[in-house]
């Protein structure tokens, strides 16, 4: 199916205002509508408000005219205190900096048309950083698969939360 998706919008830390909020909580509502009686993802509120106020949050939402299908964001991990380090990754010498990748979704009505995927370039191609990470849930190995084809390799897993799953830490090389 061709997407009729043709807007990426980018968003920063300093240009964000509560109804650009509001629209990231209503297409997460969207897109995990058969999973919102769980206490995590009822949180997600929360997530938006701690990924926004990071400095350097930068954020990519997909339109179909005006209407909101999908987003990409994410910020740099604060040097030294790279979550991803728990794991036995072990980057090439010189590897100082990390972009963490929060969040990527697209509601269902726009699934299956490559959106997810320009989404998450457009997120990382201006990205100065040296990696790129994000966490799957381990129980999509569909999903791992699709960000192994993005240039992801698996280093682990992690529970960041007592009520998340466990999830799959992916890297990804954004210097090569």
């Amino acid at each position: 199916m061709e997407s009729s998706v043709t807007d990426l919008r980018h968003f920063q830390h300093g240009d964000l205002s509560e109804g650009f909020r509001q629209m990231l909580i209503d297409v997460h509502a969207d897109a995990y509508a058969d999973q919102m009686d769980d206490p995590f993802h009822q949180r997600f509120a929360w997530f938006v408000d701690h990924w926004s106020g990071m400095e350097g949050f930068s954020c990519v939402v997909a339109y179909d005219a005006d209407e909101p299908v999908g987003f990409a964001y994410g910020a740099p991990l604060a040097p030294g205190r790279e979550w991803w380090r728990s794991t036995s990754y072990e980057p090439n010498n010189g590897y100082t900096s990390t972009y963490a990748v929060s969040e990527v979704m697209v509601r269902p009505r726009w699934r299956k048309q490559g959106i997810s995927a320009r989404l998450h370039e457009a997120l990382l191609k201006e990205r100065t950083e040296d990696l790129a990470v994000l966490l799957v849930d381990v129980t999509h190995p569909k999903v791992q698969a699709l960000y192994e084809l993005w240039g992801y390799v698996k280093a682990g897993e992690q529970q960041p939360f007592a009520d998340s799953p466990v999830y799959a830490v992916m890297i990804r090389d954004l210097r090569t």
